[in-house]
């Protein structure tokens, strides 16, 4: 084997040991949320206009599992049980750039600024993004969508235990657990191929490193989770706190498929409302993100290894790769309910 490909095997599994710890505890506060909080409850807040609708659905967005079905039927559905444009925007915008498993990734690979920072930031997007609808498309269409069937969106669950364990360790890792292992091999190549120092050489301005991320991010879909461990690789490569915050932003919150969906089902106006929404508030948050960085000196590059044991990190590894190839390779098998 040559000395690249095992440099590339050693870069995946450090990232993904350092990972797996947190990403499979926040697999079992996703599973637990799942079946506490229902689509009902959510839909029933996010009606009318004005600024409360916005908070409501950003602040259920930002910690909030989707089942299988995925944000863009889920918000397509709020929206045909009657959520306004603007906090279906918002629950758009603030749902896919975070969750409880990628908060927790987050601080495994950037630190706790990042894992502070993030949802944060997600969370200003959402309502930003939900008050331009409100302030610049008045349009009042709507169109049936076919509402969510799959069994997290059920609003009665024979066993909670199995339904939130059948969504933490099989749907959730379903939904995810592809993008997620590219996102990991990605990161690998990265710090395997790129020297250090890399893009500091080249793109010193770190405002020029924040447009680059963003051309990058708007069209590509990655989710939450898979552009962690690349984010951790961009900075260690000499990318700014700033921008990899960009890019944290853009690819999890923006593609192509959701922005094709929010123009033919609220409209093109809504539509590039929501690309603006994105592209203001990434770039923002990076450049404050950049400054905080400065004032205070905060690493924000992946973390020591002190925090658990090596033997630790690579059981949940293991454990989460057995997960991760059941889920992948089995997508049709869960824990039946015999009750």
């Amino acid at each position: 084997m040559s000395e690249f490909a095992i440099n590339l095997l050693k870069e995946f599994w450090a990232t993904l040991a350092e990972m797996s710890p947190y990403l499979l505890f926040g697999f079992f506060i996703a599973g637990l949320l799942s079946v506490l909080v229902s689509q009902p409850l959510v839909e029933r807040h996010l009606g009318g206009r004005g600024i409360w609708p916005l908070i409501k659905a950003s602040v259920f967005g930002v910690p909030l599992p989707l089942c299988s079905c995925g944000v863009i039927p889920v918000s397509m559905s709020l929206y045909k049980h009657g959520a306004g444009k603007g906090s279906t925007i918002s629950f758009l915008l603030s749902t896919p750039q975070t969750g409880v498993d990628s908060i927790f990734v987050t601080y495994s690979l950037l630190g706790p600024v990042f894992a502070f920072f993030r949802p944060l930031a997600a969370f200003a997007t959402g309502i930003i993004g939900g008050g331009f609808v409100n302030l610049f498309d008045k349009s009042n269409s709507e169109q049936k969508r076919q509402k969510c069937t799959d069994e997290c969106c059920s609003p009665v669950k024979k066993n909670r235990i199995k339904t939130g364990f059948n969504f933490a360790f099989i749907t959730l890792p379903r939904d995810i657990g592809k993008a997620m292992l590219v996102g990991i091999v990605i990161a690998a190549f990265i710090s395997a191929l790129v020297p250090p120092d890399f893009f500091a050489g080249r793109l010193s301005n770190p405002l020029l490193q924040m447009l680059v991320m963003m051309l990058i991010g708007i069209p590509v879909y990655v989710c939450a989770t898979a552009s962690v461990p690349i984010a951790a690789a961009l900075i260690l490569k000499g990318i700014s706190p700033g921008a990899a915050l960009v890019f944290l932003m853009t690819g999890p919150a923006t593609n192509a498929a959701s922005f094709t969906t929010i123009w033919k089902t609220l409209g093109s106006r809504t539509a590039i409302l929501y690309l603006a929404a994105v592209a203001v508030c990434a770039f923002g948050g990076g450049l404050f993100l950049d400054q905080i960085a400065g004032w205070f000196d905060i690493n924000v590059i992946i973390k020591p290894h002190w925090m658990l044991p090596h033997i630790v990190k690579d059981i949940c590894a293991v454990v989460l790769l057995g997960i991760l190839a059941f889920a992948i390779f089995f997508p049709n098998r869960h824990i039946k309910d015999n009750n």
